[in-house]
This record gives structure tokens, sequence and C-alpha cells, in this order.
């Protein structure tokens, strides 16, 4: 700058100065004041703000203090693993670790940060038997294609499509350089899967019509057992999933 300055003849006015600066620097004002015009006049010219992939939530921030991992937040909270993931992007692996001197910190939805406070302790113990399953023998696992190509349909979402696979919805964006959860009908993924060998029958009941809620019983629970999605029972049931009660009857299809 100090150059161009000389070359000038002491002038410190941009106009003045450009015929002097590098090609790249002299485009520094113009980029930016064009940036400006079209934040101001953005309307003017039709462009109107993306919308987001979620509405606008009350949150609360929590500090953790063992280590759990979102997908047992999502269990226990009864709350969808995309709307925690999406809360929390700073957890690239799903994990919220816990490293001494160190502070951790879970986004949630406001319901499910009370759900969570209120039954801290046992979210942990939750999370702390889930994971020592998981140390044990791993099963035998089937011997699938190193990779298979799946298409999207209609009322398939990231974790759905991970679970089916048997792999990590974070694999599977990083297979398929997603940055978001959003999936359009007919995209294609390329998925590695990896699946435990199960007998004839599958794990999951088809989903009656309807079903009548139980002592103990979660959505998460409710929805693990049949096959569908936290977020498919609570649009189905507008009004009857903030405070699961056991004799409600919801719908399942």
């Amino acid at each position: 700058m100090n150059k161009a300055i000389r070359r000038s003849g002491g002038y410190k006015n941009y106009w003045n100065l450009r015929p002097y600066l590098p090609r790249e620097t002299a485009g520094y004002v113009p980029a930016f004041q064009a940036m400006v015009y079209l934040y101001t006049y953005a309307s003017e010219h039709g462009f109107q703000p993306a919308q987001t992939a979620y509405k606008t939530i009350a949150t609360d921030t929590i500090r953790v203090k063992k280590m759990i991992s979102l997908e047992h937040v999502a269990q226990f909270t009864d709350e969808d693993i995309e709307t925690i993931q999406f809360h929390n992007p700073s957890y690239k692996l799903d994990i919220i670790p816990a490293v001494s001197g160190r502070n951790y910190y879970l986004r949630l939805p406001v319901r499910a940060a009370g759900k969570f406070v209120s039954s801290e302790d046992a979210v942990y113990a939750f999370a702390k038997a889930e994971l020592d399953k998981k140390e044990k023998p791993l099963p035998e696992l089937v011997k699938a294609e190193s990779r298979v190509v799946y298409r999207v349909k209609n009322g398939d979402y990231l974790g759905k499509i991970a679970n089916k696979y048997g792999v990590k919805v974070s694999q599977l964006k990083r297979w398929n350089s997603l940055r978001s959860n959003n999936l359009k009908i007919g995209q294609r993924l390329y998925i590695h899967p990896r699946k435990p060998i199960t007998s004839g029958s599958t794990s999951s009941k088809k989903a009656p019509g309807s079903y009548k809620v139980k002592s103990g019983d979660s959505l998460w629970k409710i929805a693990n057992t049949y096959g569908i999605t936290i977020a498919q029972i609570r649009k189905l049931n507008p009004g009857k999933t903030e405070d699961l009660q056991p004799g409600t009857t919801l719908k399942l299809k």
C-alpha cells in the first residue's frame, strides 16, 4: 500500500490509488461495496433468505458431567437424533466426552432439556449400560458387498437409513459428502453396510393401527419396537406425546 501511495504521488484516496494496486487488492473495495449493496437492496432484486430446515425453537444448555452419546440423549429424551445433532454441530462423532478440567455442553429443545435435567443420574446410568453392552463381543456380521447404492424414498431420513444398514449418520454424511441432514427423493447414497446376522424374525414388529401406552413406555421404546420414528408418532398424535401417560391410545399408522 505504501508503495502504491508513493507511485501515485502521495494520494491516499482509494480511487486515486487503484491504478497502482495489484489486481486482487484493487478488487477488495468494489467487492465489499457490492456485498453491502446486495444486503441492503436484496428484496428489490428478488433475493429472499433461504428457509432453514428447522423452525426456531426455544433451547436450553446443560453442562455434561459424564461421557454420553447424542444417540443415548435422543433415546432417553424421546427427541429425534437429527434435531439433537442440529443443535450440537461441534460433536462430529456424536459423542460428548468427559475430560478432567474441561467443560462440555449439550444444547437441547426446552422440553427435552427438562427431561434430561430431572433424571440426569438415570440418563448417565442408561448411557453406561448401553456402552457396556457394546463392549461385549460383537455379533457375527453379514458379508455384504463393499458398497451399495441406495435411492432415497419418500419418508426417508438419514437416521432411518443408517439404522437399516447398521451404520452411523456421520458415516453416511462422510461417504456422500453431505453438509446437512436434508435429503431429496431419488437422491443416490453410497453405503458400506454393516448389519448383524438375524434369525428369520426381525427385531421390530409390524406396526398396528393404534397402541395403548403401558407403564414404563417411552416414545423411543414404542418407535424402536415397531420400526417407525418418533417424528412419525408425534405427527400422527398432535398434543398427546408431550406428557406420555399409561392408557393413552396412540395412532401408529
